[in-house]
């Protein structure tokens, strides 16, 4: 079990992605705080979780709010009695259009998630893996975040932000015995996905040189590895889980 004994959090963990990997992390040992806006969706992962015989809780968190936060990463020390992981996954999208027809309030609200979120996320877990003697973070980026994506503007902007984040913070911190690393999923077969139709799906799939569409199991296996010691040379690094996408 790669994360046997490990206490953990996870944000944006009530669908998609993050529900995969929180999944994942307690099949693989950790207890985990499952945090997310949506109680319904993040209560039922616990739920689930339990029922497979892991271990894990829930807790509210909006992450564009910095005491939120701050009290997200106090819940899980409390939970669990410390915190050894985090992986920083929530975040938005915005609807697709060119930058001059962006509303201002659209661009705020995008990376003021997506990419404040993070760097709210990233300032608490540090803050307290610096005390506790060190800790590993996986943040969620995207491909958009590392080159140009078309009508995605906010969202683009805000994933080459958590790049940066990423990078500069695991350099800032490496002395500290915290590991901090980045995923950057491709076309992942998500619910947000699937409201898109079949036609629109079937369009993205075939932008993809494996000729599918990404599971959130497969970002979930991801991640969960630079978690875990396998990956104790690792930081710094943004791991693209694309089916080749990047280098098409």
């Amino acid at each position: 079990m790669l994360l046997d004994g490990k206490k953990a959090l996870i944000t944006g963990a009530g669908s998609g992605i993050g529900e995969a990997t929180a999944k994942r992390m307690a099949a693989e040992g950790a207890s985990v705080l499952v945090v997310d806006i949506n109680d319904e969706g993040g209560k039922r992962v616990v739920d689930e979780i339990t029922a497979a015989g892991g271990t894990a809780a829930f807790h509210h968190t909006d992450i564009s709010k910095v005491e939120e936060v701050d009290a997200m990463v106090k819940a899980a020390v409390d939970t669990w009695g410390g915190l050894d992981l985090a992986v920083n996954n929530a975040g938005l999208a915005e609807h697709p259009g060119r930058l001059h027809e962006l509303d201002p309030a659209e661009y705020h609200r995008v990376l003021g998630v997506d990419l404040h979120g993070t760097f709210y996320s990233l300032r608490a877990e540090i803050a307290h893996f610096v005390t506790a003697g060190g800790g590993v973070i996986v943040n969620t980026a995207s491909g958009a975040g590392e080159k140009a994506t078309p009508g995605l503007t906010a969202y683009s902007t805000a994933k080459h932000g958590v790049v940066g984040l990423t990078r500069t913070g695991a350099i800032d911190y490496v002395r500290d015995n915290i590991r901090i690393n980045a995923v950057a999923p491709g076309t992942i077969f998500t619910p947000a996905m699937e409201a898109a139709g079949p036609k629109q799906m079937g369009e993205w799939a075939d932008l993809v040189p494996m000729g599918r569409m990404g599971k959130p199991e497969e970002i979930a296996a991801a991640i969960v590895w630079l978690l875990s010691d396998q990956s104790s040379f690792v930081t710094g690094t943004v791991l693209e889980v694309d089916g080749g996408y990047m280098q098409g």
